[in-house]
């Protein structure tokens, strides 16, 4: 069967039902990849490193022979590594043939290899034109394309994400920034958390966009330009502050409720370094007040301090837009429940189509 090479676009649509090989170095596979991507490598981080020297300091086919040495003995074991895929595959669908798709980093030497020889034993293969660089410049693409979003707003505690999780289990396009980016927002946001590098997060972020139907409305939270340590792609977030935003109007002492309750199970220890981090921004008072309260045990009065500052914050964050008339749909709400503020959001939205 003949090797197909094939463009970013189709590689992507095949990587719905057929299983990805990344057969970059370890390395390169952890930093960032094709989301649901296997790394089979064909080189470990100091082969690659060897083969890359050879390849400078000496010649391209002093570099092939070296890599061969390499090659030679994992053979029969990508071969199996390749069929135990394969019949991962078959057990989750129906019909499912003996198709794989294969990158590196430039579509060159490292691809060929592994693709010369699963095709060789049989299965249909076929290589992304241009590698793992070539995803990349797609990734990148793909946060100019206009689209259309509605934006859930509200200060903090108004309970934002569990409206954006809700949205998603009726059915709603929902591109839930918070869940990519492995992070709650606020102080507490990265709390037993670990992020993603901005890479992988944009490879996330990139693949969720793509997969949401034509012309869809899609709902997000806002957010500022930083999630954690993460910066939402520039391009894309000037489309989200351009865009309508669903404002909830919780009462200040309804959504200290909601935090005292969120946030209260919460060791002391990782609360305070969550208020350190912040405490350049919140003030030398408020940051010792908010933490003599927390170990005091009095987190409605730690939490009131915080909730003030990231109050006004958000306040001004929401000012800085332009058109904010135009974009604002204030949405009035008695408390943080999530199926009745649901409701509410959905109605705002009929209300504002028949105006």
């Amino acid at each position: 069967m003949a090797i197909q090479k094939i463009t970013v676009k189709e590689f992507l649509q095949l990587s719905a039902t057929n299983p990805v090989l990344d057969v970059r170095s370890p390395g390169e596979f952890t930093h960032a990849h094709i989301p649901g991507a296997f790394s089979l490598p064909l080189f470990t981080d100091e082969e690659r490193k060897i083969v890359g020297t050879s390849y400078k300091q000496q010649s391209r086919e002093t570099a092939i022979k070296t890599g061969l040495d390499f090659f030679g003995p994992n053979m029969r074991k990508m071969v199996e590594a390749a069929e135990a895929l394969i019949s991962a595959a078959t057990e989750k669908k129906t019909g499912a043939n003996k198709t794989i798709l294969i990158h590196c980093w430039r579509g060159g030497m490292r691809s060929a290899a592994v693709a010369w020889l699963l095709d060789l034993y049989g299965f249909k293969i076929y290589t992304l034109t241009g590698g793992y660089k070539a995803y990349r410049h797609w990734v990148r693409e793909s946060f100019e394309i206009p689209a259309y979003f509605n934006i859930v707003g509200g200060y903090t505690g108004s309970g934002k994400t569990l409206l954006i999780h809700e949205l998603k289990k009726t059915g709603h396009s929902v591109v839930d920034l918070e869940a990519l980016a492995n992070h709650k927002g606020s102080a507490f946001g990265a709390i037993d958390l670990p992020q993603p590098n901005q890479e992988m997060f944009e490879n996330l972020l990139a693949k969720e966009l793509s997969i949401q139907p034509a012309a869809a409305k899609i709902w997000m939270e806002d957010e500022s330009n930083r999630i954690g340590n993460l910066n939402i792609p520039v391009s894309l977030w000037k489309q989200m502050r351009s865009s309508p935003v669903y404002f909830l109007e919780i009462a200040f002492e309804k959504r200290l409720e909601y935090l005292v309750a969120e946030y209260g199970s919460i060791k002391k220890e990782q609360l305070v370094n969550s208020i350190i981090r912040i405490q350049k921004r919140l003030g030398g008072l408020d940051t010792k007040n908010a933490i003599n309260f927390l170990l005091e045990d009095d987190l409605a009065s730690c939490f009131r301090i915080l909730l003030r500052y990231y109050d006004k914050c958000y306040g001004k964050a929401l000012q800085n837009r332009e058109n904010l008339s135009g974009l604002l749909n204030k949405i009035p709400c008695e408390s943080v429940d999530t199926m009745i503020n649901l409701q509410n959001l959905l109605h705002a939205t009929i209300l504002e189509k028949t105006v």
